[in-house]
């Protein structure tokens, strides 16, 4: 139940940080940080307008990808701490309750009946199956360098005893990071600031929702953001007292929003057919961790 509430507390500055970063390093003054919570309590005060070609498909698919990443939240433990939801396995269940919620996120936009909307929800459907096996290599290795497959026992587990196992948890957070870049379509897979038709991810999928629908999808990002920063977070709690966990948590969520500030101030968006080759890089990246802990297990004697 603590890192449910402290993961909402940190995607209520996430976002902030990120444009405020981008900001500062373009010279700019720019919003204060909780300015996109102000904006998306403006969207939850407005109701929503749906088109008469859409059924019901689009009115329910906003809540039931709101939900989905709560509920993948619910799983997420701090440090020793078990998250709400914790069985055996449940980071299957993490993927596949998020891919739950993107499915009824592409549907949607295909029932809208535009070949726009449509373009992109190919986009990101293709986007996120590549990301998948990174993903899951990760945690596979994990599982089987510790013994167990829940997420409390894996980061309760998890120790940094020698320089092969500081360099996985170095890759770890870059693949990690990298998979949240993508599951929110930021750069360098897309650039959600600009509406370049040809290059257009998750944002040309939303183009027709608005008020309270839109305000949710808006507010499910900052939730995946700090959901993923999170997990990173995990990976350097190990025991660690409450009293020190909490303020770790903190200042991880900080520095990888300031980082996804700094990344997006100074990186080129790929060109689109480049994009699938990058997120197949991020499985290259898993599969060097694969072999790291076959490497710190001995079995390569």
């Amino acid at each position: 139940m603590v890192s449910f509430i402290l993961i909402i507390l940190a995607s209520l500055a996430f976002t902030g940080v990120i444009i405020r970063t981008k900001s500062i390093t373009s010279g700019r003054k720019g919003p204060g940080i909780f300015q996109p919570m102000k904006d998306l309590i403006r969207l939850f005060k407005k109701g929503a307008v749906y088109s008469k070609t859409t059924s019901f498909i689009f009115q329910v698919a906003p809540s039931i990808y709101f939900a989905s990443v709560l509920i993948a939240i619910m799983v997420i433990p701090l440090g020793q701490y078990k998250g709400i939801i914790s069985f055996e396995g449940d980071f299957v269940f993490f993927a596949y309750v998020l891919g739950t919620g993107k499915f009824f996120s592409i549907i949607s936009a295909l029932d809208t009946g535009s070949s726009f909307e449509g373009m992109g929800a190919s986009r990101e459907a293709l986007f996120s199956m590549f990301a998948e096996p990174a993903f899951f290599i990760l945690m596979g290795s994990f599982a089987l360098l510790t013994g167990h497959t829940s997420f409390q026992e894996i980061f309760a587990s998890l120790h940094f005893g020698s320089y092969i196992s500081y360099i996985l948890g170095v890759l770890a957070t870059f693949v990690l990071a990298m998979i949240t870049m993508v599951e929110n379509s930021r750069m360098p897979i897309d650039d959600p600031n600009t509406h370049l038709e040809l290059t257009m991810v998750h944002e040309v999928m939303i183009l027709d929702n608005s008020g309270f629908d839109l305000g949710m999808i808006l507010y499910a990002t900052s939730l995946k953001f700090a959901m993923y920063g999170a997990l990173i977070a995990n990976l350097f709690m190990g025991s660690f007292p409450i009293y020190l966990i909490i303020p770790i948590f903190f200042v991880i969520q900080l520095l990888f929003a300031v980082s996804v500030g700094i990344l997006e101030s100074f990186t080129a968006r790929f060109r689109m057919n480049h994009n699938a080759q990058y997120i197949l890089a991020l499985s290259s990246v898993a599969f060097l961790i694969f072999l790291g802990v076959l490497l710190v297990l001995g079995q390569f004697n």
